[in-house]
């Protein structure tokens, strides 16, 4: 980007979209060479940090971490990926998105730092991540939440340390990068572990290498199911039991269902309780009680958007649906990419559904309609329509719907991104 040029966020975006020649570069020489050079490296990026890893789950801990930290008065600064409809989603501070000025900010320090001395080569997405570290570290919250990308060890998140380190689930997902062995998968995502820290493991099934993985660094951990746990309560919320970093037990009764994963509900309070925080009942029954994930079972009208794009995650959204019986025709409109596991998400999926719209999403790694709609039929699925996009499908759906029927969007982040879109352009 030339040096005294005036540019706009989405100049910004596409210029980053160029400079490296892959999307995707793991590894944390070069991250950590200009974080140096930002500064980013000689204090702490906040009282408190918090790292989130994982395959399922990530961003709705993270949603919850930063409503739990508000609501008990802390100011807090939120770092996420991907987003749905705008870059400034990935960037929230005290809850609310950060601006194009704050973020083109961050990239024109980052920028300079990277050509300060050797240029150095980063990823459209190492280059956002260490533009909003740099925001972050300017807006001096009291704590910082920070989703890892796709692994773990080598992401660029992990340049900051953690005071908690976070994970909610390891499953298959990103073959291409990460591989098919689960231990293998667990290991890297414990990298984001740091000596003496504590480090909240928010699954029951997790591979053996991340516990093994704590122990090697000598992180304690703190497991669902032993150290903290949650159990149905009587008012058709949940009670939790957990402990503080000595060990004391802690316990709140009667907290409202966020219709988000109660696993991940659980390791949020886990998480911010071994941060130091006291929590207060009252409190976490307020910040449960008003959140809304855009994109994790998200309910607009008779829709229900989730960015799920893998069995795991598809297995949780079968059993919501499932506890949740209609009198109508469940629908599944889902539209996938390439290099993610079809078949999973269609035998999951399809104990609670009536008939499929199968979309095309576009791009190198879109999927089409055609091929996804063969997938779901050789397993015995009804396919209803095959459409050019997810709006096109949403169109089509429209037509087809009786007011008892209910819509599952789900496959991808472009299939929820693309009918969130296309609710917002409907007149109401």
């Amino acid at each position: 980007m030339p040096a005294n040029t005036t540019c706009t966020l989405d100049a910004w975006l596409a210029y980053l979209e160029q400079v490296h020649p892959v999307g995707i570069d793991l590894g944390l020489e070069r991250v950590a060479e200009v974080a140096r050079r930002l500064g980013l490296l000689e204090g702490r990026l906040a009282p408190r940090v918090i790292t989130v890893a994982g395959t399922n789950g990530k961003g709705s801990t993270v949603a919850m971490l930063e409503a739990l930290a508000r609501v008990h008065g802390l100011t807090t600064a939120a770092y996420t990926s991907p987003h749905l409809l705008r870059y400034n989603e990935r960037l929230r501070l005290d809850g609310c998105e950060a601006d194009d000025a704050a973020l083109i900010a961050g990239f024109e320090a980052v920028e300079a730092a990277r050509l300060d001395g050797e240029s150095i080569s980063l990823t459209y997405f190492e280059a956002g991540t260490l533009a909003a570290l740099w925001v972050i570290a300017l807006h001096r919250p009291e704590l910082a939440i920070l989703e890892v990308g796709l692994g773990g060890r080598l992401d660029a998140v992990n340049v900051i340390d953690a005071d908690v380190a976070v994970i909610t689930t390891i499953a298959l997902d990103h073959a291409a990068f990460l591989g098919t062995d689960l231990q293998g998968i667990g290991r890297e995502k414990a990298g984001i572990m740091r000596a003496g820290r504590p480090a909240v493991l928010g699954s029951r099934e997790l591979p053996e290498s991340v516990t093994l993985a704590a122990q090697e660094q000598g992180a304690p951990v703190k497991v669902l199911g032993q150290a903290f746990h949650w159990h149905s309560g009587t008012r058709g919320g949940f009670d939790w039991q957990g402990t503080d970093l000595e060990g004391r037990s802690l316990a709140l009764r009667d907290l409202p269902d966020p219709g988000l994963p109660l696993d991940n509900a659980s390791t949020a309070l886990q998480a911010l309780a071994c941060s130091g925080l006291a929590l207060e009942e009252r409190r976490c029954r307020q910040a449960l009680s008003e959140l809304v994930v855009p994109g994790r079972m998200q309910w607009l009208g008779q829709w229900c958007l989730d960015v799920g794009h893998n069995p795991h995650a598809a297995a949780y959204l079968a059993g919501r649906l499932s506890a949740q019986p209609c009198r109508g025709r469940t629908w599944v409109l889902i539209g996938m990419l390439v290099d993610k596991d079809a078949e999973g998400v269609i035998e999951a999926l399809d104990g609670v559904t009536d008939a499929w719209v199968a979309v095309t999403l576009d791009g190198e790694r879109g999927r089409e309609a055609d091929e996804l709609a063969a997938r779901i039929e050789a397993q015995g699925g009804k396919v209803a329509c095959r459409a050019a996009s997810p709006e096109a499908g949403a169109d089509w759906l429209t037509g087809e719907l009786s007011p008892e029927d209910r819509v599952l969007v789900c496959g991808s982040f472009f299939t929820v991104a693309a009918i969130l879109s296309w609710k917002q352009a409907k007149p109401a």
